[in-house]
């Protein structure tokens, strides 16, 4: 059961970074106008995925010095994605299922 959450959290991570990335990709598109954000689902998917990753830019954005027309909180938030799903979860996993509560804080 505990294998089966940590997987889960595993792939809610992954998906998550996917999210991120296609808001880059889609906020690029549309600021050279290569996509028509007045087409519906085209407005439908920028709106999902800007409320999906926004709650979690946004803290960041506010957190870092502003850098011009730069934003630099998408590549922030990716890398500690990155350090909490390659390293924390997997020596939590550890800990929890195997007692090794040394490797948790090493």
């Amino acid at each position: 059961m505990v294998t089966a959450v940590f997987i889960l959290l595993h792939y809610v991570i992954w998906l998550f970074e996917w999210a991120i990335i296609l808001q880059i990709v889609y906020s690029w598109l549309a600021a050279l106008s290569v996509l028509d954000t007045r087409n519906r689902m085209v407005w439908m998917v920028g709106d999902f995925l800007y409320r999906v990753t926004e709650p979690v830019l946004r803290p960041v954005r506010n957190w870092m010095p502003n850098f011009g027309n730069v934003d630099l909180s998408p590549m922030v938030v990716i890398v500690v994605l990155w350090v909490v799903d390659g390293t924390l979860l997997p020596r939590l996993h550890a800990a929890i299922v195997y007692g090794d509560w040394v490797g948790v804080l090493l």
